[in-house]
């Protein structure tokens, strides 16, 4: 190995990751046939977490307390059961939520339409057990969405 070829140090490749490495991965939805930017590209994390706050926010405050007068820290399941009958019917029905909407992206089936109620409905419970949100791989599905066989995308 010559002087001017450097190969990454391990602790670069262990912490950086195999982009560190040098292995080109491609972008987020590239192995979906997605394009890169723009309308019909893959929501990245940003975006898909201002509407999930967007979502809860309208839950917990304007429904359950506002509407429904309930004290979440009294029942802190009813806020959850909000959010999903909510994202039940509105993905069910539109494709979208209203965080969704402002924040200009949608859920998607991997053909492109608006998912089918039974992928929906999986994708719901998922969603509010939490933790397969926080886990996804590099085209940026979490497990909710990798099991329903939608992509979030932008519009």
């Amino acid at each position: 190995m010559s002087s001017k070829e450097q190969r990454p140090r391990w602790t670069q490749t262990w912490l950086g990751g195999v982009r560190s490495a040098g292995v080109d991965l491609g972008y987020p939805g590239e192995r979906l046939g997605l394009p890169e930017e723009g309308s019909g590209s893959v929501a990245r994390f940003g975006r898909r977490f201002g509407a999930l706050v967007i979502d809860w926010l309208i839950c917990t405050w304007a429904i359950a307390q506002a509407l429904l007068r309930i004290n979440p820290a009294e029942s802190p399941w009813v806020p959850v059961a909000i959010f999903a009958v909510q994202y039940l019917l509105l993905v069910g029905f539109l494709g979208q939520t209203f965080g969704h909407r402002l924040m200009n992206i949608r859920v998607a089936a991997m053909d492109g339409g608006r998912p089918r109620w039974f992928p929906v409905l999986v994708r719901t419970i998922l969603l509010c057990l939490a933790v397969p949100a926080v886990i996804f791989d590099r085209d940026q599905r979490g497990v909710h969405d990798r099991v329903s066989n939608t992509v979030v995308v932008r519009m």
